[in-house]
This record gives C-alpha cells, sequence and structure tokens, in this order.
C-alpha cells in the first residue's frame, strides 16, 4: 500500500497529468482539477465535493469546473462536477471514466488511468461547454494536494 503521496505519482506524471489538463481544457471553456490526498474518512464523492468548495472550483462563469478526486492510501476515487455540468447531464455522467481510472490505479497504473479520463472528460466537456475566443483559464491546472 502506498505510503507517501510521492510515490503515488513521480514530479514528471505529474507534469504529464498537467499536460493532459492543458491538452483537454483547449477545446472547452469547462476546467478540470486533480486534487490528491493520502486519505479520508469520509465518501470519496462527499469529500470530493467539499475539496471542490475549497479549491473554489465553484467559481467558474460557466458553473463548468471538475474535480478528479484521489484519496491514496484508502485507494478511493471520485470525480465531481459543478452545477452547470449536472443541470445537462445525468447521475452517472462520469461512470465511464471512474471505472477507466479505477480500473488503471488497480494495475499500478496511475498515470495512465488519470490521463485517459480527463481526455474523455475534456471531450465530454467540448460538447458541453464548447472553447469560445473570449475564453480564459479560470482555474490552475497544478495537482493539488491536501
Amino acid at each position: 500500500m502506498t505510503s507517501k503521496l510521492e510515490d503515488f505519482l513521480t514530479a514528471r506524471e505529474e507534469q504529464q497529468i498537467i499536460a493532459a489538463i492543458k491538452s483537454a481544457e483547449k477545446n472547452t471553456s469547462g476546467e478540470i482539477r486533480v486534487h490528491i490526498e493520502k486519505s479520508t474518512e469520509k465518501p470519496p464523492l462527499e469529500r470530493a465535493k467539499e475539496v471542490f468548495w475549497l479549491l473554489k472550483m465553484d467559481q467558474t462563469k460557466l458553473q463548468n469546473g471538475v474535480l478528479f478526486y484521489v484519496a491514496v492510501d484508502c485507494k478511493q476515487f471520485a470525480i465531481y462536477g459543478d452545477r452547470g455540468i449536472y443541470h445537462q447531464t445525468t447521475p452517472d455522467f462520469w461512470n465511464a471514466e471512474k471505472e477507466l481510472v479505477l480500473n488503471h490505479f488497480s494495475k499500478r497504473q496511475n498515470v495512465e488511468g488519470l490521463v485517459l479520463a480527463i481526455e474523455q472528460v475534456g471531450e465530454k466537456l467540448q460538447k458541453l461547454f464548447p472553447f469560445t475566443s473570449d475564453d480564459t483559464d479560470e482555474l490552475s491546472n497544478e495537482i493539488s494536494k491536501g
């Protein structure tokens, strides 16, 4: 079992994820972030929602932020999107991406799972929130850690 956040992703792997976020956001006004922490005692979606608000991801103009939440030690994962997304989708909207990530995590392919899911989420966001000429990057692309 991984006991350090540094063991979950190397610095190089973090840069791969950041590059995937930047690439996914090129064709959408949607915003994607990844948050990694050691553990949580709460259900992963509940904790993801808390982190979403702590990172002020609810303050995007179109309410179209998406958080990938990972609790490393307890092997918990969730994807949480803002109101602008959920008003246009169904509750199972992220199921394919969640399963993709969890499947890769089980094989210790952490970066591959996150990158593939970020790409897929970017494609979904592009359909709901296409890039416009006045779009600005409203949130940091850096991986946050708690």
